[in-house]
């Protein structure tokens, strides 16, 4: 199977080695309900999420892609998709296009091959960080280069604040001391400033913390929302408890609380504009 974006943002499927059209239809779960909407909050369940289960692939989106469509999520702000994929040993995607979407790939076990139009050839590991822009137009393929485990991954795309640049690559190893209790940032629209950059207004930080620990969170553009993601544990965030894979998506507020729960947790808050260019 490949993912594929067209100029007009159109995102779907194509099947490619065993996989049928019959098998992706049979394996999208669309919720019974829309997602819970608080004020300025918006709640996304981690067992509300679209599903695909293709044998090598076990796939959850958090907004509308390919085959699962629900009109309640679609987007929060720029960002378009986000899917934790678990992808099987020795298996990946082959060869595909996209264009004028700024790409983010974050291992969170295990390794991805990488490979692409422009010559590039890398493995992204746990604890690193990729990004395409893919601009005027890219191709690449993703495998897992371990053939005796699977690798998790989340894949994000966000909707460019210019079309048609040329398309870049970048990758960086994190240092994960760097977010013990802390913010790290992994991602902004400046080179120069800590992470990959990318062609949006948008800042992405990951924190681990301790058990019951307490923390807070600026927003960093005015007219930004952040997108709260639990990656593991649990933690109450704006007075919203939220498990692991649970979403929180928030907007009009410069700021907002963070408590830990019991187990400690692991959160990836995403920074981005809410009003599409």
């Amino acid at each position: 199977m490949v993912y594929i974006c067209t100029a007009n943002h159109n995102i779907g499927f194509l099947s490619h080695g065993n996989t049928t059209s019959n098998e992706l239809s049979s394996s999208i779960y669309i919720p019974p309900t829309p997602p819970e909407r608080m004020d300025n909050m918006i709640l996304h369940r981690a067992s509300e999420r679209g599903t695909a289960d293709h044998g090598w692939l076990k796939a959850n989106f958090s907004f509308s892609f390919g085959s699962w469509y629900d009109p309640t999520r679609m987007h929060f702000g720029v960002l378009r998709v986000m899917n934790d994929d678990i992808i099987g040993a020795g298996k990946g995607f082959g060869t595909h296009p996209h264009d004028n979407m700024e790409i983010i790939t974050i291992p969170l076990k295990g390794a991805l091959q990488h490979k692409d139009s422009m010559g590039n050839t890398s493995i992204i590991n746990a604890g690193d960080v990729q990004v395409m822009s893919a601009g005027t137009g890219i191709q690449h393929s993703e495998f897992n280069p371990n053939d005796d485990r699977d690798a998790n991954t989340l894949q994000i795309w966000l909707f460019p604040r210019e079309r048609n640049v040329t398309p870049r690559y970048q990758q960086l190893t994190l240092d994960p001391q760097d977010r013990i209790n802390k913010w790290q940032q992994i991602l902004s629209p400046d080179p120069d400033d800590a992470g990959v950059w990318i062609h949006q207004d948008a800042w992405f930080h990951i924190g681990k913390f301790d058990a019951g620990s307490r923390t807070s969170y600026t927003v960093k553009r005015e007219g930004n929302g952040v997108y709260a993601f639990v990656i593991e544990g649990s933690a109450t965030i704006n007075g919203q408890a939220l498990g692991k894979r649970d979403a929180l998506g928030i907007e009009h507020t410069r700021s907002f609380n963070i408590e830990v729960g019991p187990e400690g947790a692991e959160i990836l808050l995403q920074d981005v504009p809410k009003q599409l260019s």
